[in-house]
């Protein structure tokens, strides 16, 4: 059985509906502060807080847990410039406690939910994975501080794990079962469907004098599903190889903050008021991927590999679910 810790979220639901597609046993923990009970539509769940030991201990010793996978981080990057107690006590004294009762479990197989943002401004593009590490913000260093921790944990205890750094994960289950559902909500794709759905009356562009072909941030995209495909591969590649190991998830595609407005707008047939304003401190003009060694080792390919196919997939569940 398949622990998915913050499972009730976004990403975590949409790996928990494939995980039990495909005849894997999954169990939920969440403490729903930022997920929504009604993602966990699949498998078992168990209401808890990983700043808790005893209710982690609980959960492993209701259920049969060969492997965890970890989605509960806090991932607002503003807010973690604002707050960045919380980000390290969440992100990292609480992923501890997890790893801690996984040791004393004898449970051996972690799969880790990492970013992009480890590797903060970067000086070469498209970026792979022995890339400088160096984030810039309180959340990509509390990323990397779990990424480090885990090679410890290693090399000590004999936990294996397989880091897979996102890029910017965008739309929704094809079957609109599940989708982006955050409350605030910051990702581009869904803020501008809520534009385009008269939810909200513009959306902000944050910077538009950046050195790109139309002055806004390119960014590469990668579809939920695309991502909860890589996780599913992960665990199959520990069970066999037994390495940790690190690995992209993006499309190696940029599209810029205007592509994504534009798409927004044409596959809605809806216009809406853009509103221009200044840089957030840190966004570097262009964030692509290589995932070449995900190709290579894990065996793993997006299949939703341009931008219309990703938003078309978010507005149809935003539609239908807003």
């Amino acid at each position: 059985m398949i622990l998915v810790v913050g499972g009730a979220g976004y990403v975590g639901s949409h790996v928990t509906k494939l995980l039990n597609t495909h005849g894997f046993k999954t169990v939920v923990f969440d403490n729903l502060v930022r997920g929504h009970k009604e993602f966990v539509k699949w498998g078992e769940f168990v209401l808890g807080d990983l700043a808790d030991r005893d209710q982690i201990r609980y959960c492993f010793q209701q259920y049969p847990i060969e492997a965890v996978m970890h989605f509960s981080a806090f991932a607002y990057v503003g807010e973690s410039v604002i707050h960045p107690a919380r980000y390290y006590l969440n992100n990292v004294a609480n992923t501890l406690n997890l790893l801690e009762v996984m040791k004393e479990c004898h449970v051996r197989y972690f799969i880790f939910s990492s970013t992009c943002a480890v590797y903060g401004i970067p000086h070469e593009i498209p970026i792979v994975e022995d890339h400088l590490q160096k984030p810039v913000n309180p959340y990509g260093r509390s990323k990397l501080m779990i990424e480090e921790i885990l090679k410890d944990y290693d090399r000590a205890y004999g936990i294996k794990h397989v880091n897979l750094r996102y890029f910017n994960a965008a739309g929704a289950d094809p079957e609109c079962e599940i989708g982006e559902w955050h409350d605030p909500e910051t990702h581009l794709i869904p803020l501008a469907i809520y534009a385009a759905l008269g939810i909200n009356d513009h959306v902000k562009v944050f910077g538009t004098d950046y050195p790109t072909k139309d002055g806004t941030c390119i960014r590469d995209y990668i579809h939920v599903m695309d991502i909860a495909d890589a996780h599913m591969k992960a665990i199959e590649y520990l069970k066999i190889k037994g390495e940790s190991n690190s690995f992209n998830l993006g499309n190696g595609k940029g599209y810029s903050v205007k592509d994504v407005l534009d798409t927004v707008k044409i596959l809605s047939n809806r216009d809406f008021e853009v509103i221009k304003s200044d840089r957030r401190p840190g966004d570097p003009p262009v964030l692509i991927s290589n995932y070449q060694k995900a190709i290579d080792i894990l065996g793993w390919k997006p299949r939703y590999t341009d931008i219309n196919s990703i938003v078309e997939t978010a507005f149809q569940w935003h539609s239908q679910n807003l």
